[in-house]
């Protein structure tokens, strides 16, 4: 069951009662939401345009930030520029004072790992991972520094509840892509059964989060999308047979409440699918672009798509309340203006 934000007030106040005494002031009403748990995410920041919604980010007092990839842009073999590029986009004042009080989490995506739609042909992946673990402030002693690609999972212990983080590398074992010879589109799918997502390696991983998850909550960042596939550009839709492995897997595992969370597209948009023997929806919620994004939007298919397309700039928000088992999906944009709500019921 979902809701939008022309959902009713009344519902809105039999749903957000809770114990926390942290609180969220819902757009430009007097209503008052208090959250168990926030969390922020968004993608595709190029470091040398500005970004003006740091500090409208942190309005909504988010527990963790994730980032969803491209944290910066940087298409190159020279590692030197890479690094410089980095210390461009971590040396801002307004970035600086956003990560001090705040929990980072984030993967890469194409730009930041060094290739434009790139995977495992790439051949400076290992440095652009070292790279990328020192923007983020990862300890030298932690495991992705001794591990092959970012993938990363964290969990979050709140009210004798469990929110789990699981994020993706979508880039470091990917295989090739089936170019479209044949429409406007760039990419076709593969072959049923051919290529690699995530490698055999990342697989086993995941499979054992997800199995030995005791999260209320299992969000997993995806730094390309899910659900949407039919736009032709990258997506799970690439390697059909890769996203039935995990909804496969999300089934078999019986891991809770699973969210999906994805960027690339300077734009975003929910997306929802029903999945059988699964108790909820499976929803991809993609939030993408920070810096700058797909403002000539004209229109595009996805026959997952619950409400509209947003490309405007904006940057995505999670709020669980844990009492009522509901999450409050939302897109924000300049001014922290609500862009677009979707309520979840699990």
């Amino acid at each position: 069951m979902y809701y939008f934000k022309y959902i009713s007030f009344l519902f809105l106040i039999l749903t957000s009662c809770k114990t926390n005494t942290k609180q969220q002031v819902k757009g430009e009403s007097a209503l008052v939401i208090s959250d168990d748990f926030i969390i922020a995410f968004g993608s595709c920041n190029n470091q040398v345009l500005p970004n003006v919604l740091w500090k409208e980010i942190i309005k909504n007092k988010p527990d963790v930030w994730i980032w969803g990839g491209d944290v910066i842009y940087t298409d190159t073999e020279d590692m030197s520029l890479m690094e410089q590029n980095y210390r461009i986009q971590k040396s801002k004042p307004e970035y600086t004072n956003f990560i001090k009080d705040i929990d980072v989490l984030a993967t890469w995506d194409d730009h930041d790992y060094g290739l434009n739609d790139g995977g495992i042909e790439y051949p400076k992946k290992a440095e652009a991972q070292d790279l990328f673990l020192d923007f983020i402030d990862v300890d030298k002693n932690d495991k992705r520094r001794q591990q092959k690609g970012v993938y990363f999972a964290k969990d979050y212990s709140i009210n004798n509840e469990i929110i789990k983080i699981i994020l993706l590398d979508t880039r470091y074992f990917r295989t090739a892509l089936t170019q479209d010879t044949n429409t406007k589109k760039r990419y076709k799918p593969n072959t049923y059964g051919k290529g690699s997502m995530l490698g055999e390696t990342q697989w086993r991983w995941l499979t054992n989060q997800l199995q030995n998850s005791k999260a209320s909550f299992n969000i997993i960042v995806s730094s390309i999308q899910f659900l949407s596939s039919e736009h032709g550009f990258e997506s799970w839709g690439n390697m059909i047979h890769e996203s039935d492995k995990l909804i496969n897997l999300i089934r078999s595992t019986k891991a809770r409440n699973t969210i999906i969370l994805s960027g690339d597209r300077h734009l975003s948009e929910f997306s929802k699918k029903e999945v059988d023997s699964l108790a909820y929806p499976l929803i991809d919620f993609t939030s993408s672009g920070m810096t700058h994004s797909y403002s000539n939007f004209q229109g595009e298919t996805n026959r997952f798509r619950v409400g509209r397309v947003v490309s405007e700039k904006s940057f995505g928000i999670l709020k669980f309340n844990l009492k009522n088992n509901t999450v409050t999906m939302q897109m924000r944009g300049d001014n922290n203006k609500l862009q677009q709500e979707l309520i979840q019921q699990y």
